[in-house]
């Protein structure tokens, strides 16, 4: 099934990110977590495309495996620079021949290619979209950064780009991750005056510890509320305690996005589903936070 037709049904959908695995342990553990989390019956799983050696062509494997062998709905990612045109073609055969029909088209992280050559017949991911919609039968997606992408002068820039991916094809919208509701509800007055009117999944993951918020304000310069900070710093020797309250603040931010209107929930699970499936019992189970 296509997503377009999930998100046009006009219910809360729920969906789960995952990346490819690099050896056979980590191979193991994601396939437990898959058959964890399907349990939930999620709307969707996407599989990340890290632009890094033969993985690229892993995250189009997994893909299909995940659908043949579990029966989830997948969405493959596909960056610009990881893959020339005529791969790209080759791509969206074998995806059309496993039935995934949803990619969701990024440039992809320069700084992360490892052992290949950075591709140059994409530059902006609103061609790899446009190229994309031309193959036919996909539904396609694109990332959005509600403070904007960490290379953009200016979040009106960074606007501005996210409208020609629209305008290129992208018919839905996941966020980069983020600590403070209000970010994502500006971001969609701002891009709603930019004429763009497709639904924006936001993204939501719980911080596992005080190295991995630094990863994320440094190279992806994702804002911590001090909330946050204290919550890292208080319980960063208690590995129980770090866990129960990352899940309540990721529970209760889900909340609020859903009682004010956000479509759904796109949950990044580093290939874990503990915190995914603590969160989601909250808030299916628990009311609306404030």
């Amino acid at each position: 099934m296509k997503l377009t037709e999930v998100l046009q049904a006009g219910r809360k959908i729920f969906s789960f990110e995952f990346y490819p695995p690099k050896t056979e342990e980590d191979a193991r553990r994601l396939f437990d977590t898959a058959r964890e989390l399907k349990a939930l019956d999620p709307d969707f799983v996407s599989i990340t495309n890290s632009s890094s050696g033969s993985i690229p062509y892993r995250t189009v494997a997994l893909s299909g495996v995940l659908k043949a062998e579990l029966g989830l709905e997948t969405v493959a990612h596909l960056t610009c620079v990881a893959h020339s045109r005529a791969e790209i073609k080759e791509i969206c055969l074998r995806l059309k021949a496993m039935g995934v029909t949803n990619i969701l088209a990024l440039r992809g992280d320069i700084q992360n290619v490892q052992g290949i050559p950075v591709r140059r017949d994409y530059h902006y991911a609103a061609q790899l979209v446009a190229d994309l919609k031309k193959a036919g039968d996909f539904s396609i997606g694109g990332a959005c950064y509600p403070e904007k992408h960490p290379e953009a002068a200016t979040l009106e820039e960074d606007i501005a780009r996210l409208r020609e991916k629209v305008d290129a094809g992208a018919e839905y919208l996941i966020t980069q991750l983020f600590f403070d509701n209000d970010f994502y509800f500006r971001f969609l007055e701002r891009t709603a005056a930019a004429g763009i009117n497709v639904p924006i999944l936001p993204g939501l993951m719980p911080l596992t510890g005080y190295k991995q918020m630094q990863n994320l304000t440094q190279l992806m310069k994702v804002s911590v509320p001090a909330a946050v900070r204290a919550g890292l710093e208080r319980w960063a020797g208690d590995k129980e305690s770090l866990f129960r309250f990352s899940v309540d603040y990721a529970s209760a931010q889900a909340r609020d996005l859903l009682a004010r209107g956000a479509p759904g929930l796109h949950l990044y699970t580093l290939n874990r589903s503990r915190a995914a499936i603590a969160i989601l019992k909250n808030v299916k189970g628990g009311p609306a936070a404030a």
